[in-house]
């Protein structure tokens, strides 16, 4: 079941988010993750934050900012390939009319979950932190 996010699942959502980004990224050291964590904890409230939850498990959770900005998707490792992150897109979807996100182009699977999912490409830049091509994709119910 998809729902807002609710402070008390905080230290659950970071768990999620500290071991997805660092396995998702194998090309960013360990302790660029660890160093964001507690800045990321603070400002994740600011965010609309949906959380997929069953049976008590939080499984993963999605964070929009600024009304259309995909700041994160992420599902846990062990949840992966379940259709978790489509639900979440796709609840997403029905509730901002445009999404936006950049992604790592060196993130193979999410560059194509996004292409799959509508999302096009309307600029590839390098990432200044990490020195790496980053696509800018967005999707539009329009």
């Amino acid at each position: 079941m998809i729902k807002k996010f609710e402070p008390q699942s905080l230290d659950d959502v970071m768990n999620i988010w500290l071991k997805t980004n660092i396995s998702a990224h194998s090309f960013v050291e360990k302790t660029y993750w660890e160093n964001a964590f507690y800045m990321v904890k603070s400002l994740l409230p600011t965010s609309d934050l949906y959380i997929y939850q069953e049976e008590g498990v939080i499984k993963g959770f999605i964070g929009i900012t600024d009304g259309a900005y995909i700041a994160g998707l992420f599902v846990s490792d062990r949840y992966q390939g379940k259709g978790i992150g489509q639900k979440l897109l796709d609840y997403c979807k029905c509730l901002y009319p445009i999404l936006e996100l950049d992604v790592f182009d060196e993130n193979k699977d999410a560059t194509r979950f996004y292409q799959k999912n509508g999302f096009s490409t309307n600029e590839t830049k390098i990432n200044k932190d990490f020195n790496c091509e980053e696509h800018h994709m967005i999707w539009s119910n329009k």
